[in-house]
């Protein structure tokens, strides 16, 4: 279990506070608005009225003692920017903080954060490559080279093992799981015996041009 500060309870922030807890982590959510912090009650259950951008607030919360520190404000760069700066200035062990636009990313990140996230850009990114893309279900970006895609086998490949279509060799991807798209069961890093079938999905690692050569 992890300790985890989100700071300010928007959208996002929410989001993040409920699936941490699903996940049983300990949450304590700071929010300068009442009335949205009662809303929230349901969610996250420690919750603390006030202002993160004074030195003092921020000193009473040992913001050390938190594995990490969740920066949700997306929309006032400058009151993220100053929040930011105040964690790493006490202590913060690991800094998340969200942002608009790629000049308020590099800022945040010379400026303390550890990650920053593009909240709707990336939704927004994988989606269009959800719903763009024939044959795609899903995918995650690892960085700038790899992707994970979720994918229908080929057509070519039915039949077939992994050992038989030399997958990794003459394809550049590596298959780490088969998802039955009737039953939804996942076969983790199956054999190389394995014999694809119609209805398999494939999650497969690879960069996005080799994936587009498989569909």
């Amino acid at each position: 279990m992890k300790s985890i500060l989100i700071i300010g309870l928007g959208r996002f922030g929410r989001h993040m506070a409920r699936k941490f807890t699903e996940q049983g982590h300990s949450v304590l959510a700071i929010e300068r608005n009442s009335e949205t912090a009662d809303s929230c009650i349901e969610i996250v259950k420690d919750i603390q009225i006030g202002d993160a951008r004074s030195e003092l607030f921020i000193d009473s919360l040992g913001v050390s003692n938190f594995d990490l520190c969740v920066v949700a404000i997306g929309d006032d760069f400058l009151t993220s920017l100053e929040i930011t700066v105040l964690l790493k200035d006490y202590g913060a062990r690991y800094i998340v903080a969200r942002a608009t636009r790629d000049v308020y990313r590099n800022l945040l990140l010379r400026n303390g954060a550890d990650y920053v996230v593009y909240a709707e850009r990336e939704i927004a990114e994988r989606l269009a490559i959800r719903f763009g893309s024939r044959n795609i279900y899903d995918y995650v970006r690892l960085g700038p080279d790899f992707e994970i895609f979720e994918i229908s086998a080929p057509s070519a490949w039915i039949g077939h093992s992994i050992l038989d279509k030399q997958v990794r060799r003459r394809h550049n991807v590596t298959i780490l799981a088969v998802k039955d798209s009737r039953t939804g069961q996942i076969s983790a890093s199956p054999a190389p015996d394995y014999v694809f079938n119609r209805d398999d999905w494939l999650i497969v690692l690879g960069t996005a041009s080799d994936v587009e050569k498989l569909r």
